[in-house]
């Protein structure tokens, strides 16, 4: 198994046993397939994840709407190429109670065709451009596929889909690099890595131009797509006449993109930091950024004391802005304690003893590398946010390098084979034929995931495509996908 952390097990176990342990996302019981119930825990993970996406768009002049989860037949179906790529895949109502509807409707797979309808009706001119909403609902996919928590589910809960409008192909594409910008800055944050590929052209979403693709890499070798962003061209405005009144005078039809994430963010944002005992949470976006734990020891008068204290830790951690909860339940040792929340991730653990009492201080440990300091009360907060910080680049700069160690460059089909089977995203050659690229996946035993964005003519040159021997073009990456 081509994995880039030891998670002291097979990483299917490992992921099932940490969202059901940690207590974050409960599926398989429910009892529609394909659909899991999103538990307290693992709600504010999302919140706060979601937050940070907010955040970015709401700062480049996205604006947030909410649309109805119901699609009439005859709006889905307006863009031929786009209802092709979903129509095995839509749930249908067809009744209203008892009563047959005269117009099946489907539950929303994506927005594309009901938001260009409406903007048919919302935009008239160019000085209302450009244009970009954003919504953070569920959508509905029936996949045949075997489904898994997060990462492949029929009810996808924490769709965050934009969509944009422009008057030029120009100002379109503008648009697409500022969704990169956005989607990078965002993984980055989390300290997810990625790489961003323009996907091939059998690949892309139905009715664009083109896709460009975020892939993650998972513990087990395989990559997982967690953001795309699509320029959609003039495909849905053109069939729901969505005409824009230009500075010449004229009439032409506007020009869209669309980018989108999903709870595959959660996924990815679990495994890529997680480790043997559980999670690894980011501090900025762990739901609990501080633990404070009472060691008993000593008289009833010396735990009552030690217990005020964990009072008045708990205190001046909130007021200066920083997440915390006492464990005092008496029915755990602090042993239990510490691994039940190591397991949710934890990133900051408060020990308070007869020793801390006596010092007004506190010991504080780091969940990643378990060290511990000794810090006055005086002190804490600010000292809680500098190990908080050294924490979330400590892990980032881990799940970073680990990542770049499993991209790697072929330049025979055999290389490429033996890369991929060992769990790496590999990166051969290629001539530019769509024939090569398909073989090539056969022969490597790995799906194309696309091209990188920009290969400065350097790379390739003198390279040749390893199955036909033609000259490079640009490179394609391969890898096991889920």
């Amino acid at each position: 198994m081509g994995v880039y952390r030891d998670l002291g097990r097979d990483f299917d176990e490992w992921f099932d046993w940490i969202v059901r342990e940690a207590e974050i996302y409960d599926y398989g019981r429910y009892p529609v397939k394909g659909m899991g119930v999103w538990l307290p825990y693992g709600f504010k993970i999302r919140k706060y994840v979601i937050e940070l996406m907010r955040d970015l768009l709401d700062s480049t002049g996205h604006e947030e709407i909410l649309l109805p989860i119901l699609i009439p037949d005859n709006i889905l179906a307006k863009e031929s190429e786009h209802v092709r790529g979903f129509e095995d895949q839509v749930y249908w109502v067809t009744h209203g109670g008892l009563t047959p509807l005269d117009v099946k409707l489907a539950l929303r797979p994506t927005s594309e065709t009901p938001l260009s309808y409406l903007e048919s009706l919302w935009i008239k001119s160019y000085k209302q451009l450009p244009k970009k909403y954003y919504q953070v609902v569920s959508i509905f996919r029936y996949e045949t596929a075997a489904t898994r928590a997060m990462i492949r589910v029929r009810e996808v809960t924490t769709f965050k889909e934009a969509h944009t409008l422009h008057s030029t192909y120009e100002d379109s594409e503008r648009q697409v690099a500022e969704a990169v910008e956005v989607y990078s800055t965002f993984f980055r944050e989390l300290g997810i890595p990625f790489v961003i590929s323009k996907r091939p052209e059998w690949d892309k979403f139905p009715g664009a131009i083109y896709t460009i693709a975020f892939d993650t890499l998972m513990p087990d070798g395989k990559t997982l797509q967690i953001g795309t962003v699509h320029n959609l061209g003039r495909s849905f405005t053109i069939a729901f006449n969505v005409w824009i009144h230009m500075p010449d005078g004229s009439m032409d039809f506007g020009w869209q993109t669309s980018y989108g994430i999903s709870e595959r963010v959660i996924a990815s944002l679990i495994s890529v930091h997680g480790d043997e005992t559980g999670l690894r949470l980011p501090f900025k976006y762990a739901p609990v950024q501080v633990v404070i734990v009472p060691i008993p020891a000593g008289t009833e008068e010396v735990r009552k004391k030690v217990i005020e204290l964990c009072g008045r830790v708990a205190e001046v951690l909130r007021a200066g802005g920083l997440r915390s909860v006492i464990d005092d339940r008496e029915d755990m040792t602090p042993g239990d304690k510490f691994y039940y929340w190591e397991r949710r991730g934890v990133p900051i653990r408060i020990e308070i003893g007869p020793k801390e009492l006596q010092e007004e201080s506190v010991t504080i440990v780091r969940r990643d590398t378990r060290s511990r300091s000794l810090v006055r009360i005086s002190e804490l907060v600010e000292e809680v946010k500098k190990v908080g910080r050294e924490y979330d680049e400590a892990i980032k700069s881990e799940a970073l390098r680990g990542f770049a160690s499993h991209v790697i460059k072929a330049s025979s089909i055999e290389e490429a084979e033996k890369a991929v089977s060992s769990g790496n995203i590999v990166e051969l050659p290629w001539c530019g034929r769509v024939s090569c690229a398909t073989e090539l996946e056969v022969r490597v035993g790995g799906k194309a995931l696309g091209t990188p964005l920009k290969v400065d003519e350097s790379v390739v040159m003198g390279l040749k495509c390893p199955l036909c021997g033609n000259e490079a073009r640009t490179l394609m990456r391969y890898s096991r996908r889920y």
